[in-house]
């Protein structure tokens, strides 16, 4: 499964089997205009009006929030490509699979525990989580292994507020995101494509950052399930896998956890995961990403270190060797 020569075409460079797929349909439109509607329909034509990003899912609306200025000036991915292009194996390997996948989960209600080396275990409702912290809506460039980033504007707690209020001992180094597997209701559990659940972790220092966010939203309403309904880890400066959807368990350990992507391709996914453009995954180049919803022929735009939040987080990482440690 595990590829180590470098292909000719980079895995990042091919079309996207669902925008070949809309392609088909825009060639069978007559007309230059025929073809416009075709690219603003399918969500492809990049548009910086607002009505062109407002949801209408029928989601729940959180209006509580306070707007920060992270991520001012930044151009949003549409709305419609932040919840259709997504990650999310417990829903199926295909990137459009999530959306229709996930019709059926049910994301309330909902539960966390809180375990490991805490001082007073404890189980939380979503809407407990909520009320520690006020919530906020932060714009944040958010960068795939593969290639490709979105900006999308979340609305979340600060990691740091849900730590406090978990009272971790002094044993505790790392942080453990534990995501539900239900094959019930999560059809890609069924299959072994990895050891489920689904882990993740973060170093404390990583997880106490001010970026770091537990997210509850996006677009001003509630995650729609594709996206890790009800709630998922948000890192900014690291690579999109490392943000678990859906989490059930946040354990402290004085242990880094076997995360699954380090398990199932420890040559390929590191513990890390920080944006880091000067080193190669070994199946396609990392210099560079492509912003989706940017249209057909977005041009690819360079990748900055720790995906541009270095003034923020190169320090944790002083004294690292950041080839290694990837």
């Amino acid at each position: 499964m595990w590829i180590s020569k470098k292909p000719d075409i980079l895995a990042s460079e091919i079309t996207p089997r669902e925008v070949f797929e809309q392609r088909r349909e825009f060639i069978k439109a007559a007309g230059l205009g025929a073809i416009g509607a075709a690219l603003a329909s399918a969500g492809l034509m990049n548009s910086t009006r607002a009505e062109a990003n407002s949801p209408a899912s029928g989601l729940q609306k959180i209006s509580d929030f306070k707007k920060t200025p992270y991520g001012a000036g930044e151009t949003l991915t549409p709305y419609e490509d932040v919840t259709s292009y997504n990650n999310f194996y417990e829903f199926g390997t295909g990137k459009s699979d999530p959306k229709p996948q996930s019709r059926l989960f049910k994301p309330r209600p909902w539960t966390v525990s809180i375990e490991g080396e805490v001082s007073k275990p404890r189980t939380l409702s979503i809407d407990d989580i909520f009320k520690i912290a006020p919530l906020e809506e932060r714009i944040y460039r958010m960068r795939c292994v593969e290639g490709w980033s979105m900006v999308i504007p979340w609305i979340g707690l600060p990691l740091a507020s849900l730590i406090k209020y978990a009272e971790p001992t002094g044993k505790a180094k790392y942080v453990e995101f534990i995501s539900l597997a239900d094959p019930k209701m999560m059809p890609g559990v069924r299959a072994p494509i990895l050891d489920w659940p689904y882990v993740e972790g973060l170093r404390m220092d990583e997880a106490m950052n001010p970026l770091t966010i537990m997210a509850v939203g996006l677009y001003g309403e509630v995650l729609p399930n594709q996206n890790g309904a009800p709630m998922r880890l948000v890192v900014p400066w690291k690579y999109g896998f490392k943000g678990g959807k859906s989490i059930v368990k946040i354990r402290f350990t004085d242990k880094m956890p076997l995360t699954t992507w380090v398990r199932s391709g420890p040559t390929e996914y590191g513990f890390y995961a920080n944006v880091n453009p000067t080193v190669d995954h070994p199946r396609w180049t990392q210099s560079t990403e492509r912003r989706i919803g940017g249209g057909l022929f977005s041009p690819r735009i360079k990748t900055q270190m720790f995906n541009g939040y270095a003034d923020q987080v190169a320090s944790l990482y002083t004294g690292m060797d950041l080839r290694k440690n990837f």
